[in-house]
């Protein structure tokens, strides 16, 4: 392989997950960069289901054919609730992260303008990069970055994790119905703050159970087990499984000012600003952040340095998180209310920064006023100054 450190690329990615390889899929697709070089670069292959993608749609999406698993229908539960939401138009997804990996990676193969190095990235206090500890020169090329850094905490901003345990587990006879799916069951312990389970069926007899939490700190590992355990004997009745695969993951909830362009890089995925603040769904967000992207790199030879979004969407994450953090009022509460006083496709819609400003007061409007009011008020002034 070519001595990366001297060779001139014309792209660079930094990280080889979900942002840079769905950038670069439309990049192939286009027909348009076949004359450009490439270079990614990442600490290791991917060749594990490390993660599961969960979004809604309507349509079909660019990734369709890898779709693992829809769902038309989802319960939202409480414990003192069932509610059956009706999504349409929308339809619940599942994309594996092996099937992702292994459907881009297939077609990177089939470019011989693409290059891959595996090894330590390191960003220096000079701004340049290391590879292996070895100074990756950049020359002219057009640099993305995926990889998250967690920027030093401001004192007006807030800093949940979303953390989360999830489980495919098997059993012998048939426990679930596969065309149904729960979104998010808030019947256990709120201890720790907004803690809830999602059952995502995937055959009668397979299903993903996950255990998730918005909290500032991560739980002991054996916690998220016990949970777990105790979910699928107590809530689920079934006592005899197999665990066939589990995951683990830790995703920012932050109203931090990301930046779109930095120190000669420009950020994508999570580390340029498209994880939801207020739920930490991402995929979808990095769907529109690509496709803008590649029509940038069309139309105008270089992407946007500037993150498109509407402020007033940053505004209402804000004000969530400044709830939650601050202890105002239960997540609990707060999703119960969403989906108990509003279509469950409005939601959804809303959830995913597009709706207009008339629907937004609709479901503002079904929320407590005192509290959210009150954060309100604070968040705008720091949002819109």
């Amino acid at each position: 392989m070519a001595d990366h450190s001297t060779k001139s690329y014309d792209f660079i990615f930094l990280g080889t997950g979900c942002a840079s390889l769905s950038i670069l899929m439309r990049m192939i697709g286009s027909g348009r960069f076949a004359d450009k070089t490439f270079l990614l670069i990442d600490k290791e292959s991917k060749n594990n289901n490390d993660r599961t993608w969960c979004f809604w749609e309507k349509e079909n999406g660019y990734f369709e054919t890898i779709v693992y698993k829809k769902w038309n229908d989802l319960l939202f539960k409480t414990g003192e609730l069932s509610l059956s939401l009706n999504i349409a138009p929308y339809k619940y997804k599942m994309i594996r992260g092996i099937d992702f990996y292994n459907y881009c990676f297939s077609k990177i193969a089939l470019q011989s303008n693409i290059q891959i190095k595996y090894g330590k990235i390191d960003f220096e206090r000079n701004n340049s990069i290391k590879i292996n500890g070895e100074s990756l020169i950049t020359n002219y090329a057009i640099v993305f970055n995926s990889i998250y850094l967690p920027a030093k905490k401001e004192q007006n901003k807030f800093y949940l994790l979303q953390h989360f345990k999830g489980w495919i587990i098997e059993t012998s006879t048939n426990q679930f119905n596969p065309d149904q799916g729960t979104l998010m069951d808030f019947s256990i312990s709120q201890k720790h703050g907004t803690t809830f389970i999602y059952v995502l069926p995937l055959t009668p007899n397979k299903a993903l159970v996950e255990y998730t939490l918005f909290t500032k700190n991560l739980l002991q590992k054996e916690e998220y087990d016990l949970q777990l355990q105790n979910y699928i004997k107590q809530q689920l009745h079934i006592s005899n499984f197999k665990i066939v695969e589990e995951e683990f993951g830790v995703i920012p909830m932050t109203n931090e000012d990301f930046t779109a362009y930095e120190n000669g890089m420009y950020h994508i995925g999570t580390a340029g600003g498209q994880t939801k603040p207020s739920t930490g769904y991402t995929f979808q967000f990095i769907q529109k952040q690509a496709s803008q992207i590649v029509k940038d790199l069309i139309l105008k030879k270089y992407p946007s340095k500037k993150i498109n979004s509407k402020k007033r969407f940053h505004f209402y994450d804000s004000t969530l998180l400044h709830i939650l953090s601050k202890n105002k009022l239960q997540g609990k509460e707060i999703f119960t209310l969403l989906f108990q006083k509003n279509k469950a496709a409005d939601v959804f819609k809303f959830l995913d920064n597009e709706t207009t400003v008339a629907e937004e007061l609709k479901i503002i409007g079904s929320l407590p006023t005192k509290e959210f009011l009150a954060a309100g008020i604070k968040e705008f002034i720091k949002t819109f100054n």
